[in-house]
C-alpha cells in the first residue's frame, strides 16, 4: 500500500510519501516532528511542520435594508504547512491505553429458556411485556416464578418484571 490514514486535529487525511498538507494550527514548533494516530496503511507515518500560517481572509457582511445597519468582519484561519514521510513496512506500535488491565473475555451466552428455567410457560420469549401481564393472571406460581426468573437473567422488562412481581404477591396473598 503506498499511502496511509493519518489522524490529525480531529480529522482524516489520505496522505503518500513526500505530500505537503495544510492543515489545522498545530501546538508542535515550526521544524518539529511527531508521529501522529496511523488509522489505515502498514508504514510508520512521520509528519514535519514547515511552517504556522493564517489561511485566506473570508469576509463577513451583515446588512439590514433600510436602516442603515452594516457590519463587515474578516477571519483568516490559522493553520500549519506540514510534510509527510512514510517508512514502509513498519507500522509504528499503537500508544497502549493501559498496561495492567488485562483483555476482557467475551461473557458466555446466556441459556435459552429450556436450559435457563423449567416450567416456563411455553413460547414466553416471544410474549410481549402487554401479554406477560394479561397472561400472568392465569399463570400458576411456579411458571411466574420460572418466568420472573428469567426476566431477570435475560431479557430485564421493567414492565414485564413488575407484572410478575405484582401477580406473585397477588398469589400471596389469595
Amino acid at each position: 500500500m503506498d499511502y496511509a490514514i493519518i489522524r490529525l486535529g480531529g480529522k482524516q487525511y489520505r496522505v503518500r510519501e513526500g505530500e505537503t498538507l495544510v492543515v489545522d494550527r498545530l501546538k508542535t514548533d515550526e521544524g518539529g516532528s511527531f508521529s501522529p494516530d496511523v488509522l489505515l496503511g502498514d508504514a510508520a507515518v512521520t509528519v514535519k511542520v514547515l511552517a504556522h500560517e493564517r489561511g485566506p481572509k473570508i469576509r463577513i457582511g451583515k446588512y439590514k435594508r433600510r436602516t442603515g445597519y452594516k457590519r463587515h468582519n474578516g477571519f483568516r484561519a490559522a493553520t500549519s504547512r506540514v510534510q509527510v514521510s512514510l517508512a514502509a513496512g513498519t507500522k509504528a506500535a499503537p500508544a497502549k491505553k493501559s498496561a495492567a488491565a488485562p483483555p476482557k473475555e467475551a461473557p458466555p451466552a446466556p441459556p435459552t429458556a429450556e436450559e435457563h428455567v423449567k416450567g416456563m410457560p411455553s413460547g414466553y420469549e416471544e410474549l410481549t411485556v402487554a401479554k406477560i401481564a394479561e397472561g400472568a393472571k392465569t399463570w400458576n406460581r411456579p411458571m411466574l416464578e420460572a418466568a420472573l426468573e428469567f426476566e431477570r437473567a435475560n431479557a430485564a422488562r421493567k414492565g414485564a418484571i413488575s407484572a410478575l412481581e405484582s401477580a406473585l404477591k397477588a398469589k400471596e396473598e389469595a
